[in-house]
């Protein structure tokens, strides 16, 4: 059974914009789609290990009776303008282990952000009960999700359908750079083979 849910878009930001929302207590409020983060107090994360709370409500899912709470975002992946993660210790104890996480891959004129969602190894004492509880949030909720980013992030950023093809030329490019060296040699050799030249004909004398 899936145990994980991802989806992606390409968004006209640099990197280091997007990653500055993703980082910032501020930002994931912003951001979110599910309609349960109601604030968060705390300072921007640097790395693995740090923490900031969030004020919850979930009502919005309409799922579970909890009603307002709190939870604690603890960063558990941090790579610069490349990716950040995080799990949650809230009321539930003890803490769950599923990961809400953002990968960021430059293209031409922005990046490619993908956002996951990964409950695959949950603490013990609730993987029986794994198949009633998750995902938590939908994948339509992280699709959401990134439409908001794009929108905080990059308002009237060229459209996505030319992100998305100059994100597939990008991609094509790294793949031909990332070829077997033997190959590409291979091909420069033939391409820079001269082609033969023909024999040379000797000129025809006059007639005498």
């Amino acid at each position: 059974m899936e145990q994980r849910l991802a989806v992606q878009r390409p968004i006209a930001a640099e990197p280091a914009a997007i990653f500055e929302i993703l980082t910032t207590p501020a930002g994931h409020v912003a951001i979110d789609a599910s309609g349960m983060l109601m604030s968060a107090a705390g300072d921007r994360v640097t790395g693995v290990g740090d923490r900031f709370v969030v004020h919850m409500d979930r009502e919005s899912l309409n799922d579970h009776p909890l009603g307002e709470y709190d939870v604690t975002v603890v960063i558990s992946r941090f790579e610069p303008d490349r990716a950040v993660a995080w799990t949650i210790d809230g009321v539930i104890q003890p803490p769950i282990g599923h990961v809400y996480g953002y990968e960021l891959e430059p293209i031409e004129g922005g990046t490619v952000v993908t956002s996951y969602y990964d409950w695959s190894n949950i603490h013990e004492a609730y993987r029986d009960a794994a198949a009633s509880i998750f995902p938590v949030i939908s994948e339509t909720n992280l699709r959401a999700t990134l439409g908001i980013l794009a929108s905080v992030v990059a308002p009237g950023g060229p459209p996505r359908r030319e992100l998305d093809r100059q994100g597939r030329r990008q991609r094509r490019h790294d793949r031909h750079l990332s070829a077997p060296t033997a190959g590409r040699s291979l091909i420069s050799r033939r391409r820079r083979s001269p082609s033969p030249v023909p024999p040379r004909r000797r000129p025809s004398r006059a007639p005498r």
